[in-house]
């Protein structure tokens, strides 16, 4: 990007924001990629933020939900930020990210009814009703006057400590958490001053407000993100909304408005606020620049914007001051670095597969699908270091992890080839994206592909690699990602009668009329089949032996599966096993056991539709073992310590040898590309 074309660039224009200048209009918004460790912001979470700062964004918004009283456990592995031990651990981060201009804030909040009372200290949910909410099941304690109390001195005590760690600001959270909980006349029952009209109802807020205020002073800045239109019946309307930001804007109190639509209470309501891939993107933009527009207060946002040229429409068009990559930045976090260098078309792209927020919300950290240095920033690099030898590199299969090999290879200095017995690039990755529900999968493919390219890799489709063609190579190094083939051979009796979840996928297998779909490998598959099969008009029934159906889909992810499905009638069986399959009456007669036994059921279709995950291709694998130095051996230790396989089994050995991916054991995209990231950098 030339010097003209920077200065005039919306999204690399300064913006003042008080006493802060931000050096340019992209932040992340406030997520909790659940890695603190003891509740504190540690090593781990530093190197996440830092990496983002060091490429250049303007403001990273740390934590989703600090939390800041002992009752609103961190049900999400969050800050603790009723501690006083978090200040130190904040200081460091924010240094980390001053250091290379980057400001800092923290959201902080008190979850109310969103958490659980069996988490943390295990006190009591509360909340300014009895009303639960239905993702955390909890009960909560309708709050009395102490508690009111209480909780606002927490807020300010939380805020007191942020601005003692130098950070630049604070955020607070309303939007499914107790503060809206109080705005809401759906979770707000109280009566006196804290209930009944929207004026009282706000009071909660304005007395956090002023108490935060009278700690930090007036020039700290103080915003909040919020809900202006919760999208419920008798809950927060437009016009609520609206109101609401007027009365933020007139406090005098409020530095910045970040603005959500929706409610969080349930897992379609996040995910509308949050959409997933498959959805429309940018959904709330238009509703975040109405508020500006009628408020003139400093507006930010952030609601699935994965590329920057929606960014930056939305800055341009003046819907936004500050736009929040928060998503993208877990899948590049050097995009600001890239927007500078001209390199956009080189930014890893978010495919919205969120497996990122689905972890958290499974108790699990923040990693994005194809990007596995995210998160890992303490041991992988996101930018790949020259190898001090160059090396022949050849790799057998362009899948995900193949792909992955291939440009971390590349990116080391090796000479890197690959063989793909099919036309086009891409394995399973390519087959989920033929659904319509997942197409935006492909940029996984198709943005290693261009770095390939870029980087020299020779590719060979429609090579079937054979071992004697491999040994013809002479290669140094030699990995094989040929993936894995359904497994279907899973039954006592019939499997020659079942067709895998890849022919409908494929369609290379019609659709039946009465289908029953076994699941028993939980994962996007067998709904995607589901949806191909119901779209064709046919009944079907998904069938699992789990206690619960497709627990590998998660619970964001599987909101638009179940939108569609419902609307088809599909119908969702759990805790039965698929024994056996015959030929019955012109049809198949599926025979049904259960692991908690004494049940023996049968279901008359005609067609049987099994999704068992896949069986290893490594036929290759143990053809070529034996002329391998390591003898297709991993030395776990170095490769989770970071240094190179030097162990030798096979002094006579011509290669090393390695499998990686689904050519190992069935598991899924992100496993496959950390598989290739993690061996591949140290070769």
């Amino acid at each position: 990007m030339s010097n003209d074309s920077r200065s005039k660039d919306p999204l690399l224009q300064p913006y003042q924001l008080k006493h802060l200048t931000l050096k340019n209009r992209i932040m992340t918004t406030a997520h909790e990629p659940a890695y603190p460790e003891d509740g504190m912001p540690k090593a781990k979470y530093r190197a996440y933020h830092a990496e983002r700062a060091k490429a250049g964004i303007a403001l990273t918004m740390t934590a989703g939900s600090a939390t800041v009283s002992k009752d609103s456990p961190p049900v999400f592995n969050n800050i603790l930020a009723y501690k006083d031990e978090v200040v130190p651990y904040m200081r460091d981060l924010a240094d980390a990210c001053h250091e290379h201009g980057t400001a800092v804030m923290i959201q902080l909040t008190h979850l109310g009814r969103r958490t659980h009372w069996a988490k943390g200290d295990w006190l009591s949910v509360v909340s300014p009703s009895h009303h639960r909410e239905a993702s955390h099941r909890a009960f909560p304690k309708k709050m009395e006057d102490w508690d009111i109390e209480r909780i606002i001195k927490d807020y300010a005590d939380a805020a007191e400590r942020m601005h003692a760690a130098g950070l630049d600001g604070i955020e607070l959270q309303a939007y499914g958490h107790l503060m809206d909980q109080f705005w809401s006349p759906l979770t707000n029952t109280l009566e006196g001053p804290y209930g009944g009209s929207l004026e009282n109802r706000l009071l909660f807020t304005f007395d956090v407000l002023r108490e935060i205020r009278k700690r930090v002073g007036e020039q700290f800045i103080v915003g909040i993100r919020y809900t202006a239109d919760e999208q419920l019946p008798g809950g927060i309307s437009v016009e609520d909304g609206l109101w609401i930001s007027e009365q933020l804007k007139a406090s005098g109190m409020v530095d910045f408005l970040n603005v959500i639509r929706g409610h969080i209470d349930t897992d379609a309501g996040l995910t509308d606020v949050i959409p997933v891939q498959g959805m429309r993107n940018a959904p709330h933009l238009d509703f975040a620049g109405e508020v500006r527009k009628l408020t003139g207060m400093p507006t930010f946002h952030a609601a699935k914007i994965p590329d920057i040229a929606t960014a930056r429409y939305a800055i341009d068009s003046g819907k936004l001051d500050m736009v929040g990559l928060t998503r993208a930045h877990m899948a590049d976090p050097h995009i600001v670095r890239k927007i500078l260098a001209g390199e956009e078309d080189r930014i890893r792209p978010c495919v919205g597969a969120n497996f990122c927020l689905d972890r958290i919300y499974q108790g699990g950290d923040a990693y994005c699908i194809h990007n596995p240095a995210t998160g890992r920033e303490l041991t992988m690099p996101h930018d790949i270091p020259a190898a001090a030898e160059p090396k022949k590199m050849l790799i057998v299969g362009a899948g995900p992890a193949g792909l992955e090999a291939a440009r971390v290879g590349a990116e080391r200095g090796h000479q890197v080839t690959v063989m793909e017995a099919a036309a086009l690039p891409g394995g399973q990755v390519r087959l989920t994206a033929q659904s319509e529900r997942r197409r935006e999968m492909i940029s996984i493919i198709d943005w290693r592909m261009a770095e390939c390219e870029r980087l020299g890799v020779q590719f060979r489709f429609n090579t079937w690699a054979e071992a004697a063609d491999v040994l013809a190579e002479e290669a140094d190094v030699v990995i094989l990602a040929t993936g894995g083939l359904p497994h279907t051979d899973v039954l006592s009796q019939g499997n020659e009668l079942v067709v895998s979840t890849w022919d409908i996928i494929a369609g290379d297998v019609k659709p039946g009329r009465n289908v029953l779909i076994y699941d028993d490998a939980g994962d996007h598959a067998a709904l995607q089949a589901a949806e191909t099969i119901a779209a064709s008009g046919a009944k079907v029934e998904i069938m699992t032996p789990d206690r619960t159906f497709a627990p590998e889909v998660m619970a964001m992810n599987l909101v638009p599966y179940m939108r569609s499905l419902q609307a088809q009638e599909v119908t969702f069986t759990v805790t039965y096993r698929l024994a056996s399959v015959e030929r019955h009456e012109g049809g198949l007669l599926a025979r049904l056991s259960s692991d908690y036994g004494g049940v023996l059921n049968t279901r008359h279709v005609d067609q049987v539709v099994v999704n068992h995950g896949t069986l290893p291709l490594d036929e290759l694998y143990f053809e070529l073992k034996p002329h391998a130095l390591n003898l297709g051996a991993v030395d776990y230790d170095a490769l989770i310590a970071g240094q190179p396989q030097t162990a030798v089994r096979n002094p006579e050995g011509r290669f090393r040898l390695y499998r990686i991916g689904d050519a190992v054991s069935a598991r899924n995209t992100h496993a496959a590309i950390y598989d290739a990231l993690r061996l591949v950098k140290d070769i």
